[in-house]
């Protein structure tokens, strides 16, 4: 299967203007149509920056973030979900959903848009809910609506900043249940930053481990356990430990 998404040698430097803080170091991977790849490390060490500089929300010092098709940056089609959902609270669920395609260069017909947007409603358990407000939903629930409309412009790859950290266990792995779906429905593929082992094992295809910054590439983990997985299962429970392992040492 085709690489969709290739980092190539990224290194990010910060600076207040006094002193400088190298966050990334020479970073490359490939992440192939329809996978789960989660990203993980230290606390601090650059995940977040590393999608930003993949959704061109900030730019890289070195390197190139590039498709698997093309060289440019352009080519890569990306949606970001945040920790906070960043809903608009003045907004339904449904005009959520759907500002992004109204916000397009290329204009969607209202017709269109309404079949996209409730489409993915239903793809979210979220159908009763369109006229609802922000407010009156839960956080799980408001989680839905954000990749919802990151879904709605039908993004190649999806990157998700530890969207789930802030929601009860429960809630949690439900959503992650959503992630599974989402992939399976849709063949989307995800970049998905989290802290939990479980997590990343219980979802990734593969989990790229970082080392603290400047952070490099530390290890590539292949999770190959078919779906669902069992967080219980003695197997599951050895590969969990060994992330653990790698994203606590203090070895570089």
């Amino acid at each position: 299967m085709k690489d969709i998404l290739v980092l190539d040698g990224i290194s990010k430097v910060f600076s207040d203007g006094i002193s400088v803080y190298p966050a990334l170091s020479n970073i490359s991977f490939a992440i192939r149509k329809r996978e789960i790849v989660c990203l993980m490390g230290p606390s601090g060490c650059g995940k977040s920056t590393v999608l930003r500089i993949i959704a061109g929300l900030m730019k890289a010092d070195a390197g190139m973030v590039h498709s698997g098709v093309c060289d440019e940056p352009a080519c890569i089609h990306a949606a970001m979900v945040f920790q906070e959902h960043g809903l608009f609270p003045w907004l339904s669920v449904y005009d959520n959903v759907a500002y992004g395609l109204r916000l397009k260069i290329r204009s969607f017909k209202e017709t269109e848009i309404r079949k996209r947007v409730t489409t993915l409603l239903f793809l979210v358990h979220l159908e009763a809910f369109s006229s609802s407000l922000p407010h009156q939903l839960s956080g799980g629930m408001k989680q839905r609506v954000a990749v919802a409309r990151a879904l709605a412009i039908e993004p190649e790859i999806l990157l998700m900043d530890e969207p789930f950290s802030a929601l009860d266990s429960y809630t949690r792995m439900e959503l992650e249940d959503e992630v599974l779906r989402i992939r399976h429905e849709m063949n989307t593929t995800f970049l998905f930053v989290t802290h939990n082992p479980e997590e990343a094992v219980y979802l990734a295809d593969r989990i790229i481990v970082l080392s603290a910054r400047p952070a490099t590439v530390r290890d590539v983990i292949p999770v190959s356990f078919p779906y669902p997985r069992d967080i219980g299962d003695p197997q599951v429970i050895e590969v969990i430990r060994l992330v653990t392992r790698m994203v606590t040492s203090k070895e570089k």
